[in-house]
């Protein structure tokens, strides 16, 4: 009979970034019976269902029946470009927060931290978004293209949709919502034998930087752009 890996749900969990009072929160549970799961104390949770979505993988991964952590290829490919918004969309909308870091594409400095009561939201169709990332919509959240060093991948005004859940580089060459040093950007990253980390733009024009621990914060992935036609 398949038992409950805990071990495995805390490295999952860790890996995007969440206490366990989030992961609580976005699944419904409380913190008390996350760490009470953390700690081995039930053989098949009855959120199970509600975990393994959250965290972007499969019911029998945390059960121990797969080895296979059942993430979507989206999340380990480049982001997709001008994916088409359905026509109908028989599910709905849902509202995605705007991450307010001052993003920029080459050098626009951070101001100000995103503040969740005052973020500007976006309607995006609920069916487009599951096309494009497993993770829930409170861990969506959209941005602005600004300046020319990603060309011609993202360009100035974008709208860029980045996944909170995913923060582990590790992937080489994807898409990144970063701060380096004082200075938020959208870069590709590269991790290095030495421990450092590429950063890169798609534009030749812009030299890239290397940073080593504690330089760079990652916020998430871009995992869709939307181009304006």
């Amino acid at each position: 009979m398949s038992r409950f890996r805990p071990e495995r749900l805390i490295e999952l969990r860790k890996a995007r970034g969440l206490s366990q009072g989030q992961l609580a929160k976005l699944t419904g549970s409380t913190q008390p019976s996350i760490n009470r799961l953390e700690g081995g104390g039930t053989d098949r949770p009855r959120q199970l269902v509600e975990l393994a979505r959250t965290l972007g993988t499969t019911p029998e991964y945390l059960l121990g029946e797969t080895d296979e952590p059942g993430v979507s290829s989206a999340q380990l490919s480049e982001p997709k470009l001008s994916v088409p918004v359905p026509a109908v969309v028989p599910e709905g909308l849902v509202e995605v927060k705007q991450i307010d870091l001052r993003f920029g594409l080459g050098a626009a400095y951070m101001d100000t931290e995103i503040v969740e009561d005052q973020a500007e939201t976006m309607s995006f169709p609920i069916a487009w978004l599951k096309m494009i990332t497993p993770s829930p919509p409170e861990l969506l959240y959209w941005a602005r293209g600004m300046g020319n060093s990603m060309e011609p991948t993202i360009s100035d005004g974008d709208v860029i949709l980045i996944d909170r859940s995913q923060i582990d580089v590790r992937f080489g060459d994807l898409y990144w919502a970063i701060s380096y040093g004082q200075i938020g950007m959208i870069k590709r990253l590269r991790p290095m034998p030495d421990g450092g980390i590429k950063i890169l733009s798609d534009n030749p024009a812009v030299t890239p930087e290397t940073a080593y621990d504690g330089e760079l914060h990652v916020f998430g992935r871009v995992v869709a752009v939307v181009k304006s036609l």
